[in-house]
């Protein structure tokens, strides 16, 4: 039986997604390699944004997902940028611009290296704000969690992250994991009715090849959890959609998890009536706004003890 993606073409560096108003492309230095992302910034605002959001996207997807096209409600950019917000998804080492002169990715480490070098780019023409909060999905989970270990930034304030965990409930990924139709979408997405009918015609803009590195990185990341877990400095808040395939999150799975990952502050939550891809999804809005409130309780100053 086909895919949801069956007929539709695979994104990737030649792809031109479509956009939401005032959803721009921009391009960024990575110390001599140009990554491509999406850029929307508060509207009209005099002054600088409240903070400035990073979004990674997972592996086999792109920037856009975070800019979903099958309903208005699903961008994160939109939202987060009328709410005073500067949103800078980013298309990682290996997807977007970077595609043909990356087409076996990076490793993890370099990713965040990477990821360090185009910030610092951003940050020398725009400004920042309050600080960076990185929110990411699935395998830009495990790249915003090793970024923040690594230092990424001085003002980084944390780390919002979904469909990622530390304990895989089924095989690692491999270079195709059932995001085009050829594996199993139960993984990827759960049931079909939880995303919006123009999903999946709309898919060619979202989906990209993964690159060869992610499988491999993929499979060594519940060895490597721990050291990265234990680095992290920032609050962390954790998503599991309802019906996430790819990831424990029973609670003897999010006990052992919680142990690991000794962050100032961390929350473990999950989404109802969402898939793996929460953000594609009708949760959409639901999810943007709870990493949102996250956000801005990073944004509170700390109380002070007498």
């Amino acid at each position: 039986m086909p895919g949801p993606f069956a007929g539709c073409r695979r994104g990737g560096a030649l792809s031109r997604p479509l956009h939401s108003p005032g959803v721009r492309r921009i391009a960024l230095d990575a110390g001599g390699l140009t990554l491509s992302a999406l850029l929307a910034e508060p509207p009209g605002a005099p002054g600088p944004p409240r903070a400035t959001i990073v979004a990674l996207h997972g592996g086999g997807m792109n920037a856009s997902y975070f800019d979903g096209q099958a309903h208005s409600s699903l961008s994160l950019l939109t939202l987060a940028a009328g709410l005073g917000y500067t949103v800078l998804a980013v298309d990682r080492p290996g997807y977007g611009d970077s595609a043909q002169k990356l087409p076996d990715g990076q490793k993890l480490v370099e990713q965040a290296e990477a990821l360090r070098l185009a910030l610092r780019d951003f940050a020398s023409g725009h400004p920042l704000g309050a600080g960076v909060f990185l929110l990411a999905h699935s395998y830009g989970g495990k790249l915003a969690l090793t970024a923040a270990a690594r230092g990424l930034h001085e003002e980084l304030i944390g780390v919002d992250v979904s469909g990622c965990g530390h304990r895989y409930a089924t095989a690692p990924p491999t270079l195709d994991p059932g995001l085009s139709g050829s594996g199993n979408p139960r993984l990827n997405w759960g049931p079909l009715r939880l995303y919006p009918p123009n999903t999946f015609t709309l898919a060619a803009s979202v989906v990209a090849g993964m690159p060869a590195w992610e499988a491999t990185e993929a499979a060594r990341w519940e060895q490597v959890f721990p050291e990265v877990a234990a680095g992290v400095r920032v609050p962390v808040r954790l998503t599991f959609a309802e019906h996430e395939a790819w990831w424990r999150h029973d609670a003897e799975a999010v006990r052992e998890l919680s142990g690991l990952l000794t962050a100032p502050r961390l929350l473990v939550e999950h989404q109802p009536a969402a898939g793996h891809n929460i953000s594609l999804g009708w949760a959409a809005r639901s999810y943007h706004l709870r990493a949102l409130g996250f956000l801005e309780e990073c944004l509170q100053p700390r109380p002070v003890n007498p």
